[in-house]
């Protein structure tokens, strides 16, 4: 009896032991995939061609997704105040002369009031002068959108988290998870 109630422990010690193993290996669940609002992807989808008018060297694209009151720098000490003030501080990064810049949304959210939207994500940095040693430098950008009275989202707020120089695998990844907006 006693052989007997030995091996059933050791049984019930390995049955109860081998799950506890498998739950100590085990990864946690990844979280579900965020998803967005018609609404929020609206925004989602104006911030990619705010985007695209850098990329595209198109000025007056580009004022047109900036609102008439917008502050750009909104965390600095000096903030830049204005679409026409705004504009000619990006002159260089609208031209392409100063820093060649790209960036897209990950986060984007709606709250309280429907004419007020936040969008949030990476901007990916590239220098223009052919002898710089660091060439690519990864930050990330904050902007608040307000939708005007003609249902055009136009940036408010914005600013950015300061670049760090990346590597050719982190400027890879950055381009690879550009995305369209996963809607609900």
């Amino acid at each position: 009896m006693q052989k007997v109630l030995s091996s059933a422990a050791a049984l019930l010690a390995c049955a109860l032991a081998a799950p506890l193993a498998s739950a100590q290996d085990a990864k946690p669940a990844a979280p579900p995939p965020a998803s967005f609002s018609a609404d929020e992807c609206a925004v989602w989808a104006r911030e990619l061609s705010f985007a695209e008018s850098i990329e595209r060297h198109d000025a007056k694209a580009f004022a047109e997704h900036v609102h008439p009151g917008a502050v750009f720098s909104a965390k600095r000490p000096h903030p830049t105040r204005g679409r026409d003030a705004i504009v000619r501080q990006w002159a260089g990064l609208i031209d392409g002369t100063a820093v060649k810049l790209w960036w897209y949304p990950t986060a984007v959210a709606i709250g309280g009031e429907g004419d007020v939207a936040y969008s949030s994500g990476p901007a990916l940095y590239e220098s223009v002068d052919p002898k710089a040693t660091q060439k690519h430098s990864i930050g990330g950008f904050q902007s608040v959108w307000h939708k005007d009275a003609d249902g055009t989202w136009r940036v408010l707020f914005d600013d950015g988290v300061q670049p760090k120089p990346a590597t050719e695998a982190e400027v890879a990844a950055f381009r690879a998870n550009r995305k369209a907006c996963p809607v609900r």
